[in-house]
């Protein structure tokens, strides 16, 4: 993940029972007038994810602990969200950078299993035509963008889906996971504060994966996704900057980390 990432969105919600993709009764919120462009973006299947198992029940969607023993040592988050913005970007940097891809992995916290997919492309609205050399870096053409929802739109379908997924409630204790700070610290609140809108209090503190990975092994993993899988010989899902995949080697990392003992704590904040 570079300084040039970026997310988007649409406007119908759609929910889908992706089970032919190997997610079995995980949740996935699409929308319909996207699915035709991202079509080969979740056609990468979800199987992927290492040694992941994907099943939901009722416990895990509320955020209570399962009963069965878990492999990791005792986290002390109900959920991890685990995000990665795509951004506009050029050979220059552009003013003001927006955010058009915006994708989100529900995990649970004592299985690090994935129980609900946010994704959505966003539409630009100071730069609205991405450039060449963003569409090469990050796969993201002007088709999968154009009519897709503003930030503005996305920040209220984000938060319907927390809501949706009981990640508002005051006693389940959830928290971002992105690959380096800029996510967070940077990117989100510079565009709000460009749109004039206010950031929810649940982005303002998160695990930077780059520190996580740091304190476990002792080695900063300074080239970021690159680096962190092949230190831990792990096979790269898809292709570097696209978020959505980008998101599924965060999740392979962090699960890698658990297993060899590795307890997550707060690494940012902008409280």
């Amino acid at each position: 993940m570079v300084l040039f990432t970026c997310w988007i969105r649409s406007a119908n919600f759609l929910r889908i029972l992706h089970t032919s993709s190997g997610l079995g009764r995980s949740s996935v919120f699409l929308f319909s007038s996207e699915r035709a462009s991202v079509e080969s973006v979740f056609n990468r299947r979800f199987s992927d994810i290492q040694s992941f198992p994907l099943s939901v029940d009722n416990k895990m969607a509320s955020g209570r602990q399962p009963s069965s023993k878990s492999p990791f040592p005792p986290q002390i988050y109900h959920n991890f969200l685990v995000l990665d913005f795509e951004a506009t970007c050029d050979t220059q940097l552009i003013k003001p950078q927006e955010i058009i891809e915006f994708p989100i992995l529900k995990l649970h916290g004592k299985t690090l299993e994935i129980e609900s997919v946010f994704h959505t492309y966003v539409q630009p609205v100071a730069h609205s035509q991405l450039s060449p050399f963003c569409t090469e870096l990050t796969g993201i053409v002007q088709s999968m963008m154009d009519g897709k929802p503003t930030l503005q739109q996305v920040l209220q379908m984000v938060d319907d889906w927390m809501k949706k997924e009981g990640l508002l409630d005051p006693n389940v204790n959830s928290i971002f996971v992105t690959c380096g700070d800029w996510d967070l610290k940077t990117m989100l609140p510079g565009q709000c504060q460009y749109l004039g809108l206010p950031v929810p209090d649940y982005f303002k503190k998160w695990i930077n994966l780059k520190k996580a990975y740091g304190s476990a092994t002792g080695n900063y993993p300074k080239s970021g996704l690159p680096f962190m899988i092949k230190e831990l010989n792990l096979q790269h899902i898809g292709r570097l900057h696209s978020g959505i995949d980008d998101c599924k080697n965060i999740a392979n990392i962090m699960k890698k980390l658990a297993q060899k003992g590795f307890t997550y704590k707060q690494t940012g904040s902008n409280l």
